[in-house]
This record gives C-alpha cells, sequence and structure tokens, in this order.
C-alpha cells in the first residue's frame, strides 16, 4: 500500500514537471526571440524599448513575429541605406510606424521634443527607436530615460556609451538639455 502511494505521488510529480516545462519553454522562447533582432547595435532598453541601427527589410518583416508593436525611425527616408519599403513593410504586419527625420548635423531641442512626445503617445507598446547605425537613437532614447523617465543619468549612459560617446552637435544638444533641466551629469 505505502509502495502504491509513492508511486502515485511519483506520478503526480512527474506529471507536474512536464506540465511545468510546457508552461515555461514557450515564454523562455519569446524571451529569445526578442533578442534576435538582426540590426547593428541594437541595445535593449526594457522589454519595452529598444535602439538599433537600420535593420535589413527582412528583420523588419520580423518585428511583429518579435512582439514590436512600433517603430521609429530617426534619419531620413533619403540616406543612402534606408530601406526603402521600411513604411510599407512595418505598416503592413499592423505596426506603427513614424519617420521623425532628424538631421544627423543638426539635432535640435525641437527633434527631441518632437520624439520624446511621439514615445510618449505610444504608451506601453514595444517599440523599436532605430536610426543608421543607432546613434541618433541611442542620444535620443538616453534623454528620454533621463528626462522622461526620470532614470538615472548614469546608468541612462551606459547603455548610450555601449554605441559611441557623442559628440559634435549630439554632445552640445545632450549637455543643453540636461543643463535646461537642472540634471547635473558630465558626459564622459
Amino acid at each position: 500500500m505505502h509502495d502504491q502511494r509513492v508511486e502515485r505521488v511519483m506520478r503526480y510529480i512527474r506529471a507536474f514537471v512536464v506540465l511545468a516545462l510546457c508552461i515555461a519553454v514557450p515564454v523562455d522562447a519569446r524571451a529569445q526571440v526578442a533578442t534576435r533582432l538582426a540590426a547593428p547595435n541594437v541595445v535593449e532598453i526594457s522589454e519595452r524599448l529598444v535602439t538599433s541601427g537600420q535593420p535589413s527589410a527582412t528583420a523588419l518583416a520580423s518585428l511583429k513575429a518579435l512582439g514590436f508593436d512600433a517603430v521609429i525611425y530617426l534619419a531620413p527616408a533619403t540616406v543612402s541605406d534606408a530601406v526603402r519599403d521600411e513604411p510599407r513593410i512595418v505598416t503592413g504586419q499592423g505596426l506603427v510606424f513614424i519617420n521623425l527625420p532628424v538631421q544627423f548635423d543638426a539635432p535640435s531641442a525641437r527633434d527631441y521634443e518632437t520624439f520624446a512626445a511621439l514615445l510618449n503617445g505610444l504608451g506601453p507598446r514595444k517599440v523599436l527607436v532605430h536610426c543608421q547605425i543607432n546613434l541618433r537613437a541611442s542620444s535620443f532614447v538616453f534623454l528620454y530615460r533621463v528626462l522622461a523617465l526620470g532614470d538615472a543619468p548614469r546608468q541612462a549612459y551606459e547603455a548610450l556609451s555601449s554605441v559611441w560617446v557623442p559628440h559634435g552637435p549630439w554632445r552640445r544638444l545632450i549637455e543643453t538639455e540636461l543643463r535646461d533641466h537642472h540634471i547635473d551629469f558630465e558626459l564622459l
């Protein structure tokens, strides 16, 4: 009788373990898929926010499968490595597509403010913010994290500096925005 109870308990345990694995694998698989965006300089800021350089047309076509709901493209659509059909590829999956063409050599506070308003407007959607090589995107997301979300500048800067150290007009824009918002942080 004791052996039958032990065997029955062991069957329940095995069934529970199998069920737990069946439930856990899809979650784990989704987590792995979310990190497979094929693009240069991919930086996953959070489950909701990712920055990168220009994804290929094939990578753009996989965004819905990767869990994205929206794309903000910060380079002019006329740059040489732009994917000409990007708006069609993205919206064809039911995703939101926004092109905010920021001139690389002349980013402005107005550009950043427009970006922040757009990102805020997307609410809880999972968003890919990209440009050509993730210089515009990483810079604007740094500012957004610090100014809009209240993230610690040093923590936000780690993601930015994993892509580049802003210089020229980008450094000036970031320093001015931080100073205007009374945030004491020195870029390295």
